[in-house]
């Protein structure tokens, strides 16, 4: 069964269920495989299936890359082959001739936003924003994965009813910074060339850009709060340079937190990187259990505290352990 009449069969089973968050959840999946071929099929189509299925496509902004579309491997396209659709277009006018729910596709308005972290230690965060159609009905839950151990890009996204917010352990976040956190996510996956992400991503990521996107004003590259809420510094000469080298190393991805990353940053990032004063050297475990307790307080972590801290004087005091930066900093300062 070819791509086309797949989907007129569904838009058919679709048009009986008038679901416009059911509809525009397989809009999302249709886009993963859609293309320019595909669009103008249902835009030649007179049929209320491959209207419903280029409004739905429209509604979350799904055209497909028109990278290949005008040439394969033979060369270009005949003269006489049909354009590109204008989606936007064809989707306006579908609606003309479909039932009036289709109109709510894409009409949604955002109820609230969280973030915080996915696992244990979080090595991936989730962002997550809630919507209802302009009519209050079909209220949905969108969750993104963000993974931070590999530069922050979105791995996973689902849709799920509003009590799925209940098995998360999210702080409420204002939906603009939370709608630019997924649309920044977003950016580095496509920036990556073969990241690894969740199977079912690119059937929901057209649907999840639409709905990032409806949030008025995303705030694009927001600071974490994490670091802001920090208040428990301990009162010990050298803290505020430690706890500033720690900034340096958390980067924007400061929920990051586990042990292996307190190796790193004890053993190789401190010694190749900092610079130090010997207060801030003596500071930095009481600095890095503060920090932990900020975090949750795992007893794994304070254990790898334990074991690698007492080697960090000797470490910092290694000159073969020091960065090329590191290294030049210090010829400056002599």
């Amino acid at each position: 069964m070819t791509t086309y009449n797949r989907a007129i069969e569904q838009a058919r089973d679709l048009l009986r269920w008038r679901s416009p968050l059911r509809t525009e959840l397989w809009a999302s999946r249709l886009a993963s495989e859609a293309d320019q071929d595909l669009l103008n099929q249902l835009a030649g189509a007179d049929r209320p299936e491959a209207r419903l299925a280029l409004a739905a496509l429209a509604a979350i902004e799904a055209t497909p890359d028109a990278d290949d579309q005008e040439a394969d491997a033979e060369g270009p396209r005949h003269p006489d082959a049909p354009g590109a659709v204008d989606l936007a277009a064809a989707g306006r006018e579908a609606l003309e001739w479909l039932p009036a729910w289709a109109a709510r596709m894409g009409d949604v308005v955002c109820e609230g936003g969280w973030y915080g972290r996915g696992d244990r230690y979080g090595e991936q965060v989730l962002a997550a924003l809630a919507f209802r159609y302009a009519n209050g009905k079909e209220p949905h839950l969108l969750v993104v994965g963000v993974d931070q151990a590999h530069g922050g890009l979105a791995v996973d996204a689902v849709v799920e009813e509003p009590k799925f917010l209940d098995d998360l352990n999210l702080a409420p976040t204002p939906p603009e910074v939370v709608a630019g956190r997924m649309l920044d996510a977003f950016e580095v996956t496509d920036m990556l060339m073969g990241a690894e992400v969740a199977e079912g991503l690119p059937a929901v990521r057209a649907l999840a850009l639409s709905r990032a996107r409806s949030v008025p004003d995303p705030v694009r590259h927001a600071p974490d709060e994490t670091l802001a809420a920090f208040g428990e510094l301990p009162d010990l000469p050298g803290a505020d340079e430690a706890f500033g080298a720690l900034v340096e190393f958390l980067g924007e991805r400061p929920l990051w937190w586990s042990p292996a990353r307190v190796s790193a940053f004890l053993t190789v990032w401190l010694p190749r990187e900092a610079i130090l004063s010997e207060a801030a050297i003596a500071a930095m475990p009481e600095v890095l259990r503060a920090w932990t307790r900020h975090l949750g307080d795992h007893e794994e972590v304070r254990d790898r505290i334990a074991a690698e801290a007492p080697r960090l004087p000797a470490l910092m005091a290694d000159e073969s352990l020091a960065g090329l930066a590191k290294r030049i900093a210090r010829r400056e300062m002599e």
